[in-house]
């Protein structure tokens, strides 16, 4: 295991100076915003009136999921649904009850029997058409009518082709916010991303192979020990059952001889008891010897085990390092989230005031434009006004001048004619 960690550690060494080139230069805030469009309303209406046809669609199947609990179970949902609701249900359960037991009662006449049945059918198309538009208007009001009762199997298809209707709206609704443009810069983007994480991969994926073959040969060198190790204390404990069983066969012996020629000399008994204590010392010497060969393998043994500790130990630290350092940048990405979402709504208030100040501006602007054209046309009307006049005035001032002439020619006539006279 220390092996495992030590083999572990370099390897992260080796993965973070090989993937450190490979690092992008583009930030978070960057790629979020190529990923999320720029856009947050539907500018087009065309847009607008399928987002609108996709809302009544996901409303109308709403009604169609709750709609059987709701007719099962009038009296449980008065508290949520109010008492107009109920009392429609309970009508039209009341109704259709009559015409089920209209349909089996038999008394009746034919003709009868097919004009009530009629008018009972269209009542009950009424209530329950009634019905629906009374809970339309609950959801229309911000009513939720998820929680009237338990999912029933019959009811599962509805709530799935709800659930796809509330994707496909998110799906369109981002499709139809994303510009041909951000699609295409997204899409390379995407791409960029997607050929580095490939090339990182690969490179993963040697370390990983390289890490394999290590903890492999790691463990064969560990399985080795082991084995001699195993081996070891086996031939130390056949070697002291031997000693034993060889201590006991010599005393055995010792005893038999000693007991036939305990009679023979004394000299012969001396001579038998230096070898038994020659033995003796041989077994001894024997078993010093083994007791420090398995010292030895025993202060072995311990040194091997202190080092395992003291790796895991480093491997410990190292970890929580690591962990520590990873909860630090955690915390820092959640508030340059936390910034980034301050800004946004701060720039969607900007483009809001500038919009503002743009119509303003083309407001102000036309209406100076109305009062140039005013102001010129005025000055047209004046100058043809006073061309006008000064045309009056000269034709006044010449016919002025020529009435005293005829006065003149008039007067000259009537004085000839009295001197005729």
């Amino acid at each position: 295991m220390a092996l495992k960690s030590a083999v572990l550690t370099s390897e992260d060494g080796i993965l973070s100076d090989t993937l450190a080139p490979n690092i992008p230069t583009k930030t978070k805030t960057d790629f979020v915003r190529f990923v999320s469009p720029s856009r947050k309303t539907l500018a087009s209406l065309d847009a607008q009136l399928i987002i609108g046809v996709l809302e009544d669609c996901i409303q109308q199947m709403g009604i169609v999921c709750v709609l059987p609990t709701i007719l099962s179970c009038p009296e449980t949902l008065s508290v949520s649904l109010g008492e107009e609701v109920v009392k429609a249900l309970k009508k039209h359960h009341a109704l259709e009850e009559r015409y089920q037991a209209m349909m089996l009662d038999k008394n009746v006449a034919g003709n009868d029997m097919e004009e009530q049945q009629g008018k009972s059918i269209k009542e009950v198309q009424d209530s329950l058409r009634n019905i629906l538009r009374l809970l339309r208007r609950f959801l229309k009001t911000g009513k939720m009518l998820e929680d009237v009762g338990p999912i029933k199997g019959e009811e599962m298809g509805s709530r799935k082709l709800r659930d796809g209707l509330c994707e496909l709206k998110e799906v369109v609704l981002e499709r139809l916010l994303t510009t041909s443009a951000e699609e295409q810069k997204r899409s390379k983007t995407m791409e960029e991303v997607r050929q580095r994480h490939n090339k990182n991969q690969e490179q993963v994926d040697s370390l990983e192979r390289d890490v394999a073959l290590a903890i492999k040969n790691r463990d064969t060198e560990i399985s080795t020990l082991t084995r001699q190790m195993q081996e070891l204390k086996n031939s130390l404990h056949q070697m002291e059952q031997g000693l034993e069983e060889y201590v006991v066969r010599t005393q055995q012996e010792a005893e038999k001889q000693s007991q036939s020629d305990r009679n023979t000399s004394e000299g012969k008994r001396a001579h038998m008891q230096q070898d038994a204590d020659h033995k003796r010392a041989q077994l001894n010497i024997a078993i010093a010897d083994h007791r420090e060969k398995e010292l030895a393998l025993r202060k072995k043994k311990h040194k091997m085990v202190t080092e395992i500790e003291n790796l895991i130990q480093k491997y410990d630290a190292e970890m929580g390092e690591k962990q520590t350092e990873l909860e630090k940048i955690s915390r820092i990405y959640e508030e340059e989230k936390a910034e980034l979402k301050e800004l946004e709504e701060h720039c969607a208030n900007l483009d809001l005031e500038y919009s503002q100040i743009m119509e303003e501006r083309q407001e102000a602007q036309e209406q100076r434009e109305q009062q140039e054209r005013e102001r010129e046309l005025h000055s047209r009307a004046a100058i043809v006004i006073q061309a006008h006049w000064r045309g009056f005035c000269v034709r006044k001032a010449m016919k002025a001048k020529e009435k005293p002439k005829k006065a003149k020619k008039g007067k000259g006539k009537k004085g000839n004619a009295k001197k005729n006279r």
